[in-house]
């Protein structure tokens, strides 16, 4: 018998040492080459590794037992090969039973990363089969195991005795305490061919208590991203519906695509089947989602409604996205199904949006250049009928068959710099838009004496026409030249010019064309400002099959921003001014061109100084316009920081496009109506501390009158995050608001500790005097367990009110389980 004894490293030439690999228990430690001169006999005894491989050895002894064909590492071993490493007291490799056995503190750890401690590991040379003592498993994603005994055959099949599995990394402070949930099994066994773990009489711990005991159940291996099988259930609860129950499965069929069935029984409708396949490409995937019910009880929905009046249900949708080049996308996003209200009704996921938006699209970006190509349809997920039951009359409240298909809609951007020291940019918009059934909003007209009047001597007028029935078109082309000049003293002057033409076609039925007339007639006299002196008047219809509107601007912005710098803080101020010259908007003082695009409008400290301030192509901002005012910026050494902006537009010359009708009346009551505006300003502060209070609004140009107002806050102080905001609108009964609008929301949020936090949102309405909506909830957020539980209240109106009561709980590795239930419908 020879032996070496020293300290630091010492090589030898061929052994192999290795552990278990991380939940199979089984580190595979190929050949390790030790390199040490020792006598020929000794060599002949240790197996010689494949490859050339070496490996690191430091122990304080090494003993070679020629006569019982052992060779032994002792003291502070540690064992360095091809990423591997284990550390123990004492290992032995004997070459008569083919077995290699690490003693004393064994730590194992792989080239992935898991780890395994244990007091004795015994493995064979070939690391198929081996038993190790009292161990833990660590594995590279934080998952742990733990068992009395763990034994491993046929390098596949690991069964660890009288186990423990969980997700939660251990207390450093207190490692006895339980975890937050763990699984413990009188047997795990871990099939390293099929990639599953499967518990035997197994019981789940929360918090260190029991919640319910199964004879066995299966789930794959932590290092499996994807698996076959059964996935957690999940619970519902809805008045219309009933509870529910639903049971996912899972099948993965390829690395590339898999599929996902699902099958909820609902108490009151019946069974409810789902299905969606994906597949994914290398430059791009696609999913396709199917689902299907026979109701059993439609009349549990409110009667005549879409929900109600049909029994067999079912949709299809699917989605795609591919990348062509790095340049260029081509997608999709479609969905078909039985009736409008399907897919919302039975909460089929990634279909169930109240307006839900079929396209199919391809968008180029390149530097600075930009292309976006949609077809798109519209459709809006209502309970409303299309049609009255009993006599077939329009439902007028019913939005999705007023939708439009927009066919196709294109833009197209490109910008080209140092153009006479400046800037191009040219813009495309091309949109054509059909539509089956006209969008009209109407007033109620009674008698002379409405206290009196006959219901019969009511009429309806139609006062906002949103969409009209039949096809239109527009091609809008438009270039802006800009240039920034700075002069020596600071002064900045911004020349631009600006030309568009439009190109639109129209093809109204003549029920859209009646309610255009009809639209001009009762315009005139009616009131487009807060100011009772402004109405309208002379207006008059205009239709026709083509329209060409051609626009030009000249403008220039002066800005000379101001440094004032103390001691403790700095301000810039920065007056600011903007002349826009332009001839008259064509056809702004009829009736005609349909306004699709530009509906939205909101007048504010933002859009001051922009060029045109309509939101879409479909009008045109004309006439001579100057804009005014005054910026500011200041910051402070503490960390907090100002801003503000405050100023005017004034209409100089030409027509005011915002008094002129609109089949939406978009510029009436909008604050630009008149030729001096309503005033905008803005100011905001920012403390280093989280504090932040905001305030923006629109006053009346003579009164000072608030028309529009917004204030927000938020702060963080310890524990507490909190934030408010304050909203007021002032009626506009021509845009569509006949009342004022004014809402309060707060909500905050409190960190009770690390882990646990509660949440509460409130919003009132000071115009019906009520809660239109409250909620309170409380969750549990750690690396392995989260919990979630809220309760949320809404009254839209005084009729109804409802409750709905959420909760969710994941376990990593685990999944999912869930509800969001409305318990209470009134």
């Amino acid at each position: 018998m020879g032996v070496k004894r020293g300290s630091g490293s010492v090589f030898a030439r061929a052994a192999r040492l290795s552990g278990a690999s991380a939940l199979a228990c089984v580190l595979v430690f190929a050949a390790i080459p030790l390199n040490v001169a020792v006598a020929q006999t000794a060599e002949d005894l240790i197996p010689q590794p494949s490859g050339n491989e070496q490996m690191l050895l430091e122990a304080d002894t090494l003993i070679y037992d020629n006569d019982q064909e052992r060779v032994t590492a002792a003291g502070s071993v540690q064992i360095e090969y091809n990423g591997n490493r284990i550390v123990a007291q004492r290992v032995t490799y004997d070459r008569k039973t083919g077995r290699v056995i690490a003693t004393g503190n064994v730590e194992l750890v792989d080239r992935q990363g898991t780890k395994i401690y244990s007091d004795e590991v015994d493995i064979t040379d070939d690391f198929r089969d081996g038993f190790v003592n009292a161990l833990r498993v660590e594995t590279a994603d934080k998952t742990y195991f733990a068992a009395e005994s763990a034994e491993r055959r046929n390098g596949m099949l690991t069964t660890f005795n009288n186990g423990v599995y969980t997700a939660c990394e251990p207390c450093e402070d207190k490692p006895g305490k339980p975890p937050i949930w763990r699984i413990k099994a009188q047997r795990i066994i871990w099939n390293g061919e099929a990639k599953t773990v499967r518990f035997e009489r197994a019981r789940f711990e929360l918090f260190g208590l029991p919640i319910v005991q199964v004879p066995y159940f299966t789930i794959p291996d932590p290092t499996v991203k994807r698996k076959s099988g059964f996935l957690i259930p999940g619970i519902g609860y809805k008045s219309e519906l009933g509870a529910s129950l639903t049971v996912p499965y899972y099948l993965a069929l390829s690395p590339t695509y898999d599929a996902l069935f699902k099958g909820t029984y609902y108490g009151r409708q019946g069974f409810l089947g789902e299905a969606q396949w994906r597949q994914q490409f290398n430059n791009g995937g696609y999913e396709v989602r199917i689902a299907g019910i026979h109701q059993q009880n439609p009349d549990a929905f409110t009667k005549n409604t879409v929900d109600s009046s049909v029994t067999n249900r079912g949709m299809i949708g699917t989605k795609g996205q591919f990348k062509i080049n790095p340049r260029w996308t081509f997608g999709w996003d479609v969905l078909v199904q039985s009736d409008k209200n399907f897919s919302r009704t039975y909460e089929i996921n990634g279909f169930d949006k109240l307006v839900y938006r079929n396209e199919v699209y391809l968008t180029g970006l390149n530097d600075r250049n930009y292309f976006d190509l949609r077809l798109m349809k519209f459709d809006v997920q209502e309970t409303a009928l299309d049609n009255n039951p009993v006599t077939g009359v329009e439902n007028a409240s019913a939005r999705d068959p007023k939708q439009p298909w927009v066919l196709p809609s294109l833009d197209y951007t490109k910008t080209v710099e140092d153009v006479g020291g400046g800037q191009v940019r040219f813009d495309m918009n091309v949109t054509g838009i059909s539509r089956g059934r006209q969008d009209v909003s109407y007033q109620t007209i009674l008698g002379d004496d409405p206290d009196t009047a006959p219901i019969e001597a009511s009429y309806k007028r139609p006062y906002r026409i949103s969409g009209i029935e039949g096809q239109t078109g527009r091609v809008t082309a438009e270039a802006e030249w800009k240039r920034e000049i700075v002069a020596a003293n600071g002064f900045i002057v911004t020349p631009l010019l600006h030309v568009r033409g439009d190109g639109i076609y129209s093809d109204p039925t003549s029920t859209s064309v009646d309610a255009v007339n009809a639209m001009a007639g009762y315009l005139n006299g009616l009131q487009y400002s807060h100011d009772p002196a402004l109405a309208y008047s002379g207006v008059e219809a205009d239709i026709r099959s083509s329209y060409f509107r051609p626009m030009a601007t000249a403008g220039l912005e002066f800005r000379w921003p101001w440094l004032f710098a103390g001691a403790n803080s700095s301000h810039v101020l920065e007056p600011m001014a903007q002349l826009l010259v332009r001839p008259n908007e064509a056809y702004g003082r009829t009736l005609d061109i349909p306004n699709e695009d530009a509906q939205s409008f909101v007048f504010d400290a933002a859009t001051l100084f922009e060029r045109d301030k309509f939101s879409g192509f479909d009008r045109v901002e004309g006439g001579t316009r100057a804009n005014l005012g005054m910026r500011y910026t200041g910051s402070f050494w503490s960390g907090w920081s100002a801003n503000g902006i405050f100023g005017q537009s004034y209409h100089i010359a030409g027509d005011n496009p915002f008094a002129s009708p609109d089949l939406v009346n978009v510029g009436a009551y909008s604050g630009l109506e008149t030729d001096r505006s309503d005033f905008v300003a803005l100011f905001g502060v920012a403390s280093p501390s989280g504090l932040s209070i905001s305030a923006s609004g629109r006053f009346d140009e003579q009164t000072f009158e608030t028309r529009r107002a917004e204030l927000k806050t938020g702060f963080t102080v310890g524990q507490l995050t909190t934030s408010a905001r304050y909203a007021f609108i002032q009626k506009q009964p021509l845009y569509g608001f006949t009342e004022d609008r004014k809402e309060l929301t707060v909500s905050g949020k409190f960190d009770f500790n690390q882990n646990w936090s509660g949440f509460a949102s409130a919003t009132h309405d000071f115009i019906q005097e009520r809660l239109v909506r409250n909620s309170i909830g409380f969750q549990y957020d750690d690396e392995c367990f989260t919990y979630q539980m809220t309760f949320t209240q809404v009254r839209p109106t005084d009729e109804k009110e409802s409750m709905t009561v959420g909760f969710n709980v994941s376990f990593r590795t685990l999944g999912d389980f869930g509800s969001n239930s409305n318990v209470l419908d009134q």
